[in-house]
This record gives structure tokens, sequence and C-alpha cells, in this order.
């Protein structure tokens, strides 16, 4: 009886969402797909809903994070001084922008040295990756304190522990059992949240980042960048040029995918930023990294 009261609260929703889609002034094309992610993302919230009341400990988030992590720590070791010295600024700029968190957590910060990797993605408790690919996209350190503020807030927010419970839900799995989390597969953490919390991170992110000294023109400049680039290489499927490889582009068209529309993410930057009169004119700090390679490496 429940389910069937669910469900018809999720079609009620979709086809409100859908009639006043369709009064719109604009001339946007409404798909069955469109109302299929719309009931699905209300049925997620329907699922996610109950968390809230049952939310685990930090400590027991953390445990739960500390062993999915390890999948991925394991699976990928950094094997040259570049790639360690990557990951060592990463981390560095990281702390700075997690020291404005909500929450009190010990934020760990990783590479994935995988150029074909244009994403990021945070684990409970406080682990976030960042692959190769998207750190090759970067510009400037605000842009990446701008990334790395997202993925934190998809933790401070508890948006990744939350995704953890809905699953063993889903499935039925024992969280106090490590078998259990290993059935939780690491694609998972990829695929992106919904539509909101992704705003969410977007906002708190150029928020926290800004509080850590970085200028909230970093994102800025990141969106406009990815707005061209879906509209340019994405939409319209043209060839990419010299600049952009087609990995590349294969990469992104996975992380637009994961994410809303850039152009939506950069008209809401701009209004956190009028809204919270954050600083856009100091210079942007230049994304840099230093190693050496010893005659053992070379």
């Amino acid at each position: 009886m429940k389910r069937i009261a669910a469900l018809a609260v999720v079609l009620t929703i979709a086809g409100v969402a859908l009639y006043f889609a369709q009064r719109g002034k604009r001339q946007d094309v409404v798909s069955p797909d469109a109302l299929v992610n719309a009931a699905a993302d209300v049925q997620r919230d329907l699922t996610r809903a109950p968390m809230h009341f049952t939310r685990i400990p930090d400590s027991e988030e953390t445990r739960i994070g500390d062993e999915l992590a390890q999948q991925y720590v394991s699976a990928a070791p950094l094997q040259t001084a570049e790639a360690r010295a990557m990951e060592s600024y990463v981390s560095a700029v990281g702390r700075n922008v997690a020291a404005h968190a909500k929450r009190r957590l010990n934020f760990r910060f990783h590479l994935v040295p995988n150029p074909d990797l244009i994403n990021a993605f945070a684990l409970p408790g406080g682990h976030v990756f960042v692959g190769q690919g998207l750190l090759d996209q970067m510009r400037s350190e605000d842009e990446l304190a701008f990334v790395l503020g997202h993925e934190i807030e998809h933790i401070d927010h508890y948006h990744a522990v939350e995704r953890v419970q809905v699953e063993a839900q889903l499935k039925h799995l024992d969280l106090d059992i490590v078998a259990g989390l290993a059935q939780i597969p690491m694609s998972l953490w990829q695929v992106g949240y919904t539509k909101d919390e992704e705003f969410e991170a977007d906002r708190e992110g150029i928020r926290i980042a800004s509080a850590a000294g970085y200028s909230a023109q970093g994102a800025v400049n990141l969106l406009n960048r990815w707005t061209k680039l879906h509209r340019e290489y994405v939409i319209h499927a043209e060839t990419p040029t010299d600049e952009l490889s087609r990995i590349a582009v294969e990469g992104l068209e996975g992380y637009f995918r994961t994410h809303p529309l850039p152009a939506e993410r950069l008209a809401q930057a701009n209004r956190v930023i009028a809204e919270d009169h954050l600083a856009v004119n100091q210079p942007l700090k230049p994304f840099h990294v230093e190693y050496e390679v010893t005659s053992q490496e070379q």
C-alpha cells in the first residue's frame, strides 16, 4: 500500500512538472526521458527522506568511507614523483578549503592517475578523489579550489553518506560488515547526485573556497569554459580542435552527464557571487606543481 501511495505521489509531481513545462514560454522539448528522469529523482528523494532521521554517527560514516576508499587507493597506486607531487598539491589546497566546512571531519584528498578521468567524486567520511584528466583542465588554483569545495560539500551536506544508506536499504546490505560494503560498486560515486544536490554543492563550494581566500572568479572561469565546451563539442558534436583531444571530449561528455547544464551552474554561481558579495577582482593563483625526479625514478 505504501509503495502504491509513493508511486502516486511520483506520478502526480511528474505530471504537474510536465504541465507547467508545457505552459512555459521557453520552447524546450519535453520528452519521455525527461519525465522518467524527473520521476526517478522524486523516487530517490522519497527514499532519501527517512535518512535525515536515521543518520549514522560521524565515526561510523568515517569507517565506511575508509573501507570504500581503500578499494580505490589500492587499485591505483601512485607510481611517479609527478603523481605524488600532484596529490600533495591537491591535498594542500583541499585542506585549506575544507577548514571552512561545517563538519569537523578528517578530509583526505587523493589523485586518480588516469588522464581519461575528467571527473571528481566524494566518499562518506571525508575522502575526495580527483582524476588526472580533470586536473589537466585546470588553469588556476582558484578553479581547483572550487572543484574541491564542490566535492567537500557533497560530504559536508551528507549527500555521500545518504547515498550509502539508500544503496544499503535497496540492496539489503549490512553496513557493519565489510563484505556488504564491497557490494557497493565504486562506479556509484561517479554518476553524480540529484540536480538539487549538485546545485547545493556548487553554492556552498563557491562559498567555502572564497572563505579560504580564493577568488570566486575561478568558479566563473571554469563554468564559463564548461558552458562553451558543452555547446561546441557536446550539443553540436563538432570535430575537436588541436586544443582538445577526442579523449578529452569523451571525458567531458561523461562529466556533463553527471552534472546539471553548465549554463545553469554558471547562472547560479553569478547569483551567489552577487548576493554574497564574493571577491572576483583579486588575482588568480597559478596552478603550479613542483617535484623532483631521483635517479631511481629516471
